[in-house]
């Protein structure tokens, strides 16, 4: 199916999903396999990443698509700026011919709850159960799974290999702006430290967000 969900970010930049829901060959007569994939689900979500950069910006030049060592994909020139995320039968991509740009999409999990320690901290998780006021379990799994999809866009959008989830990337005051979407006011300490807010919004049963700077 076409896109099912799409938003002009900015002047410069927008974003979109795609559900999948075609066979292969529908997206091997739009976009070419770029890399060696055996697995054939990984091989749609693939395609459908790399569609929806053409249906964002028809003039995207995806065969021109590099892999980075940290597996971020690039364009040597960066006329656009991108990234890509899938997970399920979903994909997502944003584009930018100015702004560097992160995107990350997840399912609503259970199993952040287990992993929680491994990339907030104590005082994150205090947070997030207050402002989500954490009474159902699919509350809990909501607000876990959007603070791990905010640190993967962080993640994305800095593009270094070595990072602490914990240390280098934190979540401050998080806003709510209508019924599904946020804004969460991030930190990024890396190399220096640089403030970046991450929107985020729920969709169905998945969590997409993303950070334009």
């Amino acid at each position: 199916m076409p896109l099912v969900y799409q938003q002009n970010i900015n002047e410069a930049t927008k974003i979109g999903i795609w559900h999948i829901a075609e066979a292969e060959e529908y997206f091997l007569r739009e976009v070419p396999v770029q890399r060696e994939i055996t697995h054939p689900h990984k091989r749609l979500q693939h395609l459908a990443g790399r569609v929806i950069l053409k249906e964002l910006y028809p003039d995207f030049p995806y065969s021109l698509i590099r892999i980075a060592d940290t597996r971020k994909p690039f364009l040597e020139d960066e006329a656009y700026h991108f990234s890509i995320s899938h997970c399920g039968d979903y994909a997502a991509a944003i584009v930018s011919n100015k702004n560097r740009v992160g995107v990350d999409i997840e399912l609503v999990t259970k199993k952040t709850e287990k992993v929680k320690h491994k990339f907030l901290s104590n005082t994150e998780q205090e947070y997030l159960s207050a402002i989500f006021n954490h009474q159902h379990s699919k509350e809990n799994d909501q607000s876990l799974t959007a603070a791990w999809s905010i640190k993967e866009t962080l993640f994305k959008w800095q593009g270094v290999g070595e990072v602490d989830f914990i240390k280098h990337l934190q979540i401050g005051d998080i806003t709510r702006l209508s019924e599904e979407n946020y804004k969460a006011a991030c930190l990024l300490k890396v190399s220096s430290e640089i403030k970046l807010d991450v929107f985020f919004k729920f969709f169905n049963d998945a969590v997409l967000s993303w950070c334009v700077k």
